[in-house]
């Protein structure tokens, strides 16, 4: 019974340490480990446990091999979280950074993305006429009614192979409605012509894109013009006249949305408030950057709770490598350990110095993983599909809080990893080691 009691105490202890240790702030870890530090220093267990972990961290270079397994294992573990968080990460900044809070996009009521909106030239007029929408030097209100299609395109550097990239349909007004918009070769299209400008996004992902070359899409053939950035998810698309596009593809009048400049930031709730007050509207507004942002959220989840499922079976792994790893160190330190406690060493320290020691091997895997991660994968450029039309391309961003957090990850492995062996040292009899020595 008192060994049953004592399992179920210590499996308590593993889930609020891992616990505490995720859910924390900061702040409060560094609060404990300040504390871990002063009771070291000032009391006679602390003194102790900071003499047998000196003597343990002196004898790593003897136990290289047996060390390397710790330190190799959590770097893998913590190498793989951060990179597949940063996906997550630089796909979320990507679509989060399209939108600001003084442009507003109205679609039709009930509609969760533009692709599922459908909005006739009545409503597309009515909504352009609202006052709170800014207008150009000519009085011309700076409101784009905008078509979006899918459009297959050659793979670049796949032979035979065809990726779907938004096609964009905008008004000539499109341009100063997005001001961050701008041409970084050639030129913009004309309005009534078959040209088109694509984003640099674009231009890396797929084949033909470059300024001067002729193109096949739907049923016609397109002459590209010019290449432009924005530094955000709409360099992953193509643009061209919206008149011509719903004539390829058979849109009629009919748009999918209309984006609009504010008056002012402020002016986004007397907006709504407009067009809920006109009874021949049906239709949802939102700020740009809201509505991007509301787009990012489920991709982001799904990247993320892959990137944790796969970091939390590796870590499974991982803590079993370096459970096997203490478990051995502390067989082959059994005699030290006994005279330890035979001169006066108490339990605790002796637990304190191999946890510290596991912690140690655990913070150098994943400060490890974590720059191989930063090294490799930040700024690297994958593509997905983004709001079931086109490819969106991005960049893996490596933050410093998934540097963090991926470090954290290595604490709690080495803190799992650590804690039985460590446990399994305070108890050893003192005898029996020292007999079997």
């Amino acid at each position: 019974m008192k060994s049953l009691l004592s399992g179920l105490l210590l499996s308590i202890v593993v889930v609020a340490g891992v616990a505490a240790w995720i859910l924390l702030p900061w702040q409060a870890l560094l609060a404990v480990a300040a504390l871990l530090v002063a009771w070291m220093l000032a009391t006679r267990s602390g003194r102790q446990a900071g003499s047998v972990t000196h003597v343990g961290i002196s004898t790593l270079p003897q136990r290289l091999g047996a060390s390397s397994v710790v330190v190799i294992g959590i770097a893998g573990v913590v190498g793989v979280l951060v990179a597949l968080l940063a996906m997550a990460e630089g796909y979320r900044q990507t679509v989060a950074a399209t939108g600001n809070e003084d442009t507003a996009i109205v679609l039709r009521g009930g509609s969760a993305a533009e692709v599922m909106s459908v909005m006739e030239r009545e409503a597309l007029l009515a909504v352009s006429q609202a006052p709170e929408i800014a207008r150009d030097a000519d009085n011309r209100p700076l409101a784009s009614s905008e078509i979006v299609v899918a459009a297959n395109l050659p793979l670049r550097g796949a032979a035979d192979e065809d990726g779907s990239v938004q096609l964009r349909g905008v008004d000539p007004v499109a341009w100063e409605v997005r001001p961050g918009m701008r041409i970084v070769e050639g030129r913009t299209f004309e309005s009534g012509r078959r040209e088109l400008v694509v984003g640099q996004g674009a231009r890396r992902q797929f084949a033909g894109l470059d300024p001067g070359n002729e193109l096949r899409l739907g049923s016609d053939v397109w002459t590209v013009v010019g290449v432009f950035a924005s530094g955000d998810a709409l360099e992953s698309e193509v643009w061209a006249d919206a008149g011509i596009v719903a004539t390829t593809y058979r849109r009629g009048s009919s748009r999918n949305s209309i984006t609009a400049r504010l008056t002012s930031p402020g002016a986004f709730s007397a907006f709504k408030a407009t067009l809920q007050a006109d009874p021949r509207l049906k239709v949802e507004a939102d700020t740009t950057a809201e509505y991007f942002s509301r787009q990012s959220e489920g991709m982001t989840k799904v990247l993320r709770i892959i990137g944790i499922v796969v970091g939390s079976i590796m870590a499974v792994g991982a803590v079993f490598g370096a459970l096997n790893t203490m478990f051995a160190t502390v067989a082959a330190r059994a005699r030290e350990i006994a005279t330890l406690r035979a001169i006066g060493f108490r339990g605790l320290p002796v637990v304190v110095a191999v946890m510290l020691e596991t912690m140690l091997l655990a913070a150098i895997g994943g400060a490890l993983g974590g720059l191989i991660a930063w090294l490799v994968f930040n700024g690297y450029t994958a593509s997905t599909l983004a709001g079931g039309v086109g490819q969106l391309t991005f960049e893996f961003r490596v933050t410093p809080q998934l540097l963090w957090d991926g470090l954290k990850w290595a604490l709690a492995i080495g803190f799992v990893g650590g804690l039985f062996p460590a446990v399994r040292a305070a108890r050893l009899p003192v005898t029996d080691a020292l007999r079997a020595a």
